[in-house]
Parts: C-alpha cells; sequence; structure tokens
C-alpha cells in the first residue's frame, strides 16, 4: 500500500511540473501620450522550467519571446512589446508550458557575430558566424579579429557596432528606409546596395565616447580599458524583439591603486526602438571609484542639454579620413543618464560632451541617434532636442505591469 501510496504521489508531482501555467498580465501606460512598442518583460523564476510560450490580447496571438538571460539553459525572462493609447490599459492572457519547441515569428531585430572567412573577398557575404570570442590581455590587436570589428545589432530604425578593442566604442550606421539591412551589408554596404538605398557608416569615432562607451576616469579624463586580463564579446539573444548583447571584461585595472575588476556591459535592443538600454555591472563594489561617458562632439555640433542628465548634439562631419568615396553626415545623437549616477556634467571639450559617473555594482542608461538619411526620422537639431525630451520622460515612465496566476 505504502508503495502504491508512493507512486501516486510522485505521479501527481510529475504531472504539476508538466501542467501549464496560465497568467493574466494586465499592463497600463501611465502617460498621456499613445506608445507603440512598449516592452514589457516578465520574470519566469516562480515558474519553473518554461519552454514556450504564448500571449494573447483579446484572443488574438502576439509575437512574444522567450530569453536565457544568464546563459543557465534555462529560459529565465519572457518579452512582449505592447501598443496604447493615451493612458489606457491592456490585458494579456500568457501560457507558458515545460513542453515544446518555441514559437516563431517575423524578425524585427537582428545580431550577429563573424570572423572573416578567407576564401570570400567580398566584405558583406561573409559567413564566419559566433556567438562569443574572447581575447587574452597578449592579444596584440582585437579591433580585427572580428568582421566589423566587433558584435553588431540592429532595429529597423538603428545599427549599431561595439568595436572589439580597449575603446568599446559604439559605431554607427545610417539607414534611408525603415528595415532590417545588418546581414546583407554586414556594415560594408556595396555600390549596388547604395543604389538601392540601403545606408551605411554615418560617424567618425575614433577615440571619443561615440554614442555612450562606458570609460575609466582618471581624475581629469576619460581613460580607455587598455589594460583587461579577459576581453569578451558575445550575443545572449537574437530576436524576434529583443537582441541582447554583452561586453565582458574581466580584471579591467581601471585604477592603478585600486585591485582589478570585472564588469560586464549589456546592450539591449528592442524592436521599434532607436534608442539602446545600457546596463552596466560590476560583480565588486566600485562606490569608491569614477568612471565616465558621454557623446562625441560631432564636428560644428549643436548642443542641448537639461543638467538633469539628458544630453544630446546635432552635427556634420564625414565619417572617414576619405572625403572623396565618402560624403558628409549629419546625425543627431542622445544620452540619458539617471541624475543619482552623476557626479558632474562636464563643458563639452574637442572630442566629447562628457559626464563623471559613480556607481556601486551596477547602473543603467539609454544612448539614442537618428541620421539625417532617414525617410522616418529627424532633420534639424529642434526636431531632435524635442524627440529627446518625449524620449526622456518615456524613460521615466515605463509601462505599469500587474502579473495574476490563474
Amino acid at each position: 500500500m505504502k508503495r502504491i501510496t508512493l507512486l501516486l504521489v510522485l505521479i501527481c508531482v510529475s504531472l504539476v511540473l508538466m501542467a501549464d501555467t496560465h497568467l493574466t498580465v494586465t499592463v497600463t501606460n501611465p502617460l498621456r501620450e499613445a506608445r507603440s512598442d512598449q516592452p514589457v518583460v516578465l520574470s519566469l523564476a516562480a515558474y519553473g522550467e518554461v519552454r514556450t510560450a504564448l500571449v494573447t490580447l483579446d484572443g488574438r496571438e502576439i509575437p512574444c519571446q522567450l530569453d536565457d538571460t544568464d546563459q543557465d539553459e534555462r529560459m529565465d525572462e519572457l518579452c512582449f512589446l505592447a501598443d496604447f493609447q493615451g493612458k489606457g490599459t491592456q490585458t494579456y492572457q500568457v501560457t507558458l508550458s515545460p513542453e515544446g519547441e518555441l514559437r516563431e515569428y517575423p524578425a524585427r531585430v537582428y545580431a550577429e557575430m563573424l570572423v572573416r572567412n578567407g576564401k570570400v573577398k567580398e566584405k558583406n557575404k561573409q559567413d564566419n558566424y559566433l556567438q562569443s570570442m574572447t581575447a587574452t590581455k597578449d592579444c596584440a590587436f582585437p579591433y580585427n579579429i572580428l568582421h566589423h570589428h566587433g558584435v553588431a545589432f540592429e532595429s529597423e530604425l538603428n545599427c549599431i557596432r561595439i568595436y572589439f578593442d580597449a575603446r568599446q566604442t559604439l559605431d554607427l550606421y545610417g539607414k534611408f528606409q525603415k528595415r532590417l539591412e545588418l546581414r546583407e551589408t554586414q556594415f560594408y554596404t556595396d555600390d549596388e546596395q547604395k543604389r538601392q538605398g540601403y545606408g551605411d557608416d554615418v560617424l567618425w569615432v575614433g577615440t571619443t565616447f561615440g554614442l555612450g562607451a562606458f570609460r575609466g576616469w582618471n581624475g581629469s579624463a576619460p581613460t580607455l580599458l587598455d589594460d583587461v586580463l579577459f576581453r569578451t564579446q558575445r550575443v545572449i539573444s537574437y530576436g524576434p524583439l529583443r537582441t541582447i548583447v554583452e561586453v565582458d571584461d574581466k580584471g579591467w585595472l581601471a585604477d592603478p591603486a585600486k585591485p582589478r575588476i570585472h564588469m560586464t556591459l549589456r546592450y539591449i535592443q528592442y524592436a521599434g526602438h532607436r534608442d539602446t538600454e545600457v546596463q552596466v555591472r560590476f560583480r565588486q563594489d566600485v562606490s569608491d571609484r569614477l568612471f565616465s561617458t558621454g557623446i562625441i562632439n560631432v564636428k560644428g555640433s549643436e548642443e542641448f542639454t537639461d543638467h538633469k542628465g539628458l544630453r544630446g548634439c546635432w552635427g556634420t562631419d564625414y565619417p572617414s579620413s576619405d572625403t572623396v568615396k565618402w560624403k558628409r553626415e549629419t546625425v543627431g545623437l542622445g544620452i540619458c543618464i539617471p541624475r543619482k549616477y552623476i557626479r558632474e556634467e562636464l563643458p563639452k571639450d574637442k572630442d566629447n560632451y562628457p559626464y563623471v559617473i559613480g556607481t556601486g555594482t551596477r547602473l543603467t542608461y539609454a544612448v539614442a541617434y537618428t541620421s539625417d538619411n532617414e525617410t522616418f526620422g529627424y532633420h534639424s537639431a529642434p526636431a531632435w532636442f524635442s524627440w529627446l525630451k518625449a524620449w526622456k520622460k518615456e524613460l521615466e515612465n515605463p509601462v505599469e505591469v500587474e502579473v495574476r496566476r490563474k
């Protein structure tokens, strides 16, 4: 009898573990303005193993995405995007299942890492795809290891590559049309693609911050990440609604007078967004140190700042030293940093619009840009700066999410 009882208990436990979880998720827009493609991200920690998910709104299936953000082979976050009227509320039904295969939806974002294939001559037809790459301290020139010099990602509105070297700069690709292009151009648009309306590199960055690179601070100037024991770039998620890429700096000697530190930069790109979320995480408490970030001072650029963490510029320059092949490009850049991390907003210099920042173990900020080439974007400093103000308002008022388990 005891064996039968134990068997029944084990069967019941197995059925519970294999059962679907049903959630009702109510999402509210706290702003009066309509909003589209607003991220809704749910932690799956309380729901056991999840292999598939289904999200519906008024009985209609909408795209969603499961991610293993900590790379432990278990899905730990569910993401979907919501559209709202002002002060609007949407109620979604979510089913989480421990069985099945991931549902497929049209890709609205894309990410890639490549090493060059010596048998392929064309720069935009490389095919040696990677998920992760690590360079040691003794690596002489990591900038040339990866194709397009580092991991790259995009939404329909933007496209960014992150240099795989001590700069870790975000470099920018400007589009004419609202679409995905990275897989076709690989950041190296050929003449035929240009005739077809594909975009191209639109910013010269050098050793500047580019678009919000995170750097050290020596008390008077930003410092590069020159001395790092292991430098890694990886793709955590390829989409279809968001890409997540990481830059991992293990053993960074940010201050010669202090121990090495371990920093991970995570870049999250959502579909329908021209802005990118930047999460900075440290394995140690670094509250006794200062760091820096900001945006490049594009040649002759006009500046905007609210002196409360929002800063932008609008300017025109060549994206390359080759002024014959390349035309001058006009861009608008922006960065938004929560005030609690800002130790000082410094005046612009010849290279940057800089900030000195500090934290304990983590901080999050956001960056954004537009290219004057865009048929869908902004074409003057006033228009761009107006968008920056609205952007900050959205960042400070994320959608409100309530989850109820059925």
